[in-house]
């Protein structure tokens, strides 16, 4: 049973009249009749004077080319700005109609929508809502609190990151901590990885999950604390990489769920760790690749067309998600690649519906995703503020320059905020958000530029004013000249939770040369500095470090060069 309906049938068993809400009807609960339509309306956050929600209109009636949702406020409150739906307001009474995009709602379906408002006093929750006039029940997420929670049983937050802390790993720290200068970072919260079966355990003596949650607790204390896990161990893992391989061949989908969801999710559930927010990070670099690396595209692989073929990787994210999101204070962000990835028009809406299927397979919903995170391990600039997508120079826009290529995006944020967009007009909640991984793409030091470069023709003016310094924006593996990004921070830009260092900085992508290990890890020629390129980054050098280990040991000259490269530079 889903968090949503045990939530909706635990809200009928309460004493009606509670604080305001009005309480769902759930049309397949014994007893209760089915209703014309449901609206579910959260805050999603709120501050002295302004306010976000989130809505989203079920309906159960006949099929619609095209809706109208309107309520009445008894406060104050004012819509300044909304997303994905056409938002007016008269007096105290607010309509929502739908765009253009949007419009069809199937018996059964919904839609979603968003907006920023004003207030002072009290942001009470709307008492009626109506689809095209006819009244609906109010759903049980209503609420003014500016962290709602949606699961009566679990502490969920709108942002799992906002007013609190994060968990710092001991390990990394360690390892940062004895490098020279590397206390100056050593403190910074990072991700922590199950790579494999074994890391739940603990890998050569090394802290298992149990222990890094124990740990957790310790620096918890009295306040709020988020916790960090990398969910990286599908069946055919990075099927168009060798380094990042894992420990399951392609059709291991049984062994995913028994040997490794199922164990992760038990150690989660455990009630000692219910004050904790645990934030998962879900498979990355799995699911652009059925849109990017199949078929008949240059960039594709055998081993990508064997996962597109068996589905495992959307069964893998969908049990994840299921099994992870029964967890009360889980929350799930599924990796979405990069804007040098996933950003342009052939890419960008085909990788949310790839998404989509994964996040509605193996008995997963959208209400089990929380968000997305973009840029995990990669190195994407945040913000290139030297040049623009709409710039143009001696009549060719930025667009048509070798580096962008005809992206619709020329940075992290950017791509970031247009795609969480794309996911929710694709049927993503509205109220999901983003994280932006700024673990490695500071580009800082003595190479960033200082400002645009000449405006005699379009590439002289990208290549002289780009921060990324990367020698092609599909290069992956240790980068030469990367430095360390924005420090992890709650809340830093609209529609992004917080910038993450989900990477720890100094675990290496892959080795230089092949190297035996007993992790399935490959060699991946991307990381050989002389390799001289392939179809996915335009056949150009690999732009690798030397001297590299195998993905995930510590490499000591890349720890160094991220910090001596950090922007904003290091103090």
């Amino acid at each position: 049973m889903s968090r949503t309906r045990t939530a909706i049938i635990a809200a009928l068993a309460l004493v009606a009249g509670a604080s305001g809400t009005a309480l769902a009807a759930d049309p397949d609960a014994i007893g209760v009749a089915a209703v014309p339509c449901t609206v579910d309306y959260k805050v999603q956050n709120q501050w002295d004077t302004g306010f976000t929600a989130a809505v989203t209109v079920t309906n159960n009636g006949a099929a619609k080319s095209g809706w109208s949702v309107k309520w009445s406020y008894a406060g104050n409150q004012q819509v300044t700005s909304g997303w994905n739906a056409r938002i007016s307001q008269s007096g105290t009474a607010v309509t929502a109609t739908n765009e253009s995009y949007n419009g069809t709602l199937a018996t059964g379906g919904s839609a979603s929508f968003g907006f920023q408002g004003t207030y002072s006093g009290t942001n009470a929750l709307p008492a009626t809502f109506t689809l095209d006039g006819v009244t609906c029940n109010v759903d049980d997420g209503g609420s003014t609190d500016p962290d709602p929670d949606p699961d009566p049983t679990g502490p969920k937050v709108d942002n799992p990151y906002s007013g609190a802390k994060v968990y710092v790993n001991p390990e990394w720290s360690e390892k940062a901590a004895a490098e020279p200068g590397g206390s100056r970072i050593s403190s910074q919260p990072t991700g922590v990885w199950l790579d494999r079966t074994a890391a739940i355990n603990g890998v050569n003596g090394g802290m298992g999950l149990r222990d890094h949650l124990d740990e957790a607790l310790t620096q918890k204390g009295s306040g709020e604390l988020a916790v960090q896990l990398v969910i990286y161990n599908l069946p055919g893992r990075d099927c168009a990489a060798l380094a990042s391989n894992g420990e399951l061949g392609p059709t291991e989908i049984d062994r995913y769920k028994t040997e490794y969801i199922d164990p992760i999710a038990a150690i989660l559930a455990d009630p000692k760790y219910a004050d904790l927010r645990i934030v998962t990070t879900i498979e990355i670099d799995s699911l652009p690749n059925l849109v990017t690396n199949t078929g008949s595209r240059p960039t594709a692989t055998p081993e990508c067309d064997v996962m597109k073929a068996n589905g495992n990787y959307q069964k893998g994210v969908g049990y994840a998600l299921n099994k992870l999101g029964d967890v009360s204070n889980v929350y799930n962000y599924v990796d979405a690649g990069h804007h040098g990835w996933i950003g342009w028009d052939d890419n960008f809406a085909a990788s949310a519906t790839v998404m989509k299927e994964a996040a509605t397979s193996e008995g997963a919903t959208v209400n089990d995703v929380h968000g997305f995170i973009t840029n995990t391990a990669n190195y994407s600039a945040l913000k290139e503020n030297n040049f623009a997508i709409g710039d143009s120079v001696a009549g060719k826009s930025v667009r048509e320059s070798a580096w962008v290529d005809w992206n619709r995006y020329v940075d992290e944020l950017s791509f970031a905020q247009a795609f969480r967009n794309q996911l929710v007009t694709t049927g993503f909640n509205a109220g999901i958000g983003m994280l932006i991984d700024t673990s490695r793409n500071g580009w800082g030091g003595s190479a960033r530029p200082a400002g645009p470069g000449a405006m005699t023709d379009v590439d002289t003016y990208v290549n002289g004013g780009r921060y990324d310094r990367r020698i092609h924006v599909g290069n992956w593996c240790n980068q030469s000249g990367a430095g360390l990004g924005e420090r992890p921070q709650a809340s830093p830009a609209t529609g992004i939770d917080a910038y993450v260092w989900m990477k720890p900085p100094g675990e290496s992508d892959g080795s230089s040369q092949a190297i035996d290990n007993d992790e399935g890890k490959g060699f991946d020629r991307m990381c050989d500095p002389t390799y001289t390129g392939n179809p996915r980054n335009g056949n150009n050098l690999s732009g690798a470090l030397p001297n590299a280990p195998i993905s995930g040991h510590w490499f000591s000259a890349q720890f160094q060069q991220l910090m001596q490269n950090a922007y904003p530079p290091l103090s």
